[in-house]
């Protein structure tokens, strides 16, 4: 819900479905991710004042592979996932199979998101205490005990211009 949660019937609205976050779009169908695309994840942020020092990014295992693979230029050793360390361009970088991996572009639909921003933005609150009711009753004659756990949680972003995302991203085309 954090990553993609779409606000409706008392869901989360997601850092991927907040108004205002900075959007990087790849092309009519996504794309294939190359280094300038992924300076302009970091400028989205930028030119909203809002870029410090805890700041990183999130994307699927694909767009690892992606990452690892794509030169930063022509005729340059390195590359956007700077090997060990989880690091692209010098930005801590996760990978996570919570990031959707199915988006649709146009007649594409296996776009991967790629979210840069500063995670401590993004707010994840819990509220009271976890409440556990033993109920040894209702299904007694079946010899089980119902347990009904309730955890209030909710998720926020704090201040939108903090994220920039491309949701339109392709391992290949």
């Amino acid at each position: 819900a954090a990553i993609n949660g779409s606000g409706a019937s008392n869901q989360p609205t997601g850092i991927l479905n907040t108004t205002d976050i900075g959007d990087v779009v790849m092309g009519a169908n996504g794309g294939v991710p190359t280094f300038p695309n992924i300076i302009s994840l970091e400028t989205e942020v930028a030119v909203d004042n809002a870029d410090v020092d805890n700041m990183g990014y999130l994307l699927t295992p694909g767009m690892r592979g992606v990452f690892k693979g794509a030169a930063l230029a022509a005729n340059n050793a390195g590359f956007i996932w700077n090997g060990t360390g989880g690091k692209s361009n010098g930005y801590n970088a996760q990978v996570s199979t919570q990031v959707p991996s199915t988006l649709t572009k146009g007649t594409s639909t296996d776009c991967h998101a790629i979210i840069f921003g500063n995670w401590a933005d993004l707010i994840i609150a819990n509220w009271g205490m976890v409440d556990i009711l033993v109920n040894p009753y209702t299904k007694a004659k079946e010899g089980l005990v119902e347990l009904v756990v309730n955890s209030f949680w909710d998720i926020g972003v704090k201040h939108p211009e903090s994220f920039s995302a491309i949701k339109d991203a392709r391992v290949a085309v």
